[in-house]
């Protein structure tokens, strides 16, 4: 594969910490009986994955507010229906670059103007430190972007492939969730991306019932050690992979 590595693959498998039989039970037993129970575990993914970019609503604040025009919180419930709009569009459809665009341009509405969304940047970007603002990571050059997620989904398509073990489709899932982090594909959205493309993979790896499973509310519960696990080096060309295992737990471990 071009980006994508499995070296850490055998450590991540015979990581004690992690009972993947209790992550097979917690996939399976996410039976979605209705729409609107499928309805309600997108909304949450939603609500919690927004929080994690600074979105102030929790789940009562959010239907409470839903659909009143004149509320002060207009924007903050925007950004969480146009993400919410953009993982039911992920459940209807394969993961392939097309449809990220696509999905992008929906979760992006209220993010960017329109005509940067579903684009890939055309500037240089980086991620500072919310307290200090000091520059923490720098994402590859914009010249450089489309490239590279033509790479990354050359292997994302190459594991769709497969029949994965769930350990591979955990594993996988939560390396496409670094890549995108580090590529940083857009002026804005890309937490939500990452986070909305580990969870379409999963599903199309595993069966539907993935997208039941609250990692956005695990990662937001846990956001001191989300945001430690997801820093591997201060630029794109220096990244520790040998660091990544800590952050590929999460995602087991978000389930059990």
């Amino acid at each position: 594969m071009h980006l994508i590595s499995s070296d850490y693959l055998p450590a991540y498998i015979a990581d004690q910490s992690i009972d993947w039989s209790q992550v097979e039970r917690g996939v399976s037993g996410h039976t979605v009986a209705t729409s609107e129970d499928f309805t309600y575990y997108l909304t949450a993914s939603s609500l919690y994955s927004s929080k994690i970019e600074g979105n102030t609503l929790d789940a009562d604040s959010f239907f409470r507010f839903r659909g009143i025009e004149s509320s002060p919180k207009k924007k903050e419930v925007q950004e969480i229906e146009d993400l919410l709009a953009a993982y039911q569009f992920a459940s209807d459809h394969e993961l392939t670059l097309s449809n990220l665009m696509q999905s992008h341009a929906l979760l992006a509405s209220t993010l960017l103007p329109q005509n940067l969304c579903g684009r890939v940047r055309r500037d240089q970007v980086g991620v500072r430190d919310s307290q200090t603002m000091k520059p923490v990571y720098l994402a590859v050059e914009p010249e450089y972007v489309e490239q590279e997620l033509s790479r990354l989904f050359d292997d994302i398509n190459s594991l769709l492939s497969r029949q994965l073990t769930i350990q591979e489709a955990f594993y996988y899932a939560s390396m496409l969730h670094l890549w995108l982090a580090m590529i940083h594909p857009f002026l804005d959205g890309n937490g939500r991306c990452a986070r909305l493309v580990e969870k379409w993979f999963l599903a199309r790896s595993l069966g539907p019932s993935a997208w039941a499973l609250q990692s956005e509310r695990y990662y937001w519960d846990h956001r001191p050690e989300y945001y430690d696990n997801i820093a591997l080096g201060f630029n794109y060309y220096a990244l520790h992979w040998e660091r990544c295992l800590p952050f590929l737990r999460m995602l087991p471990k978000s389930v059990v």
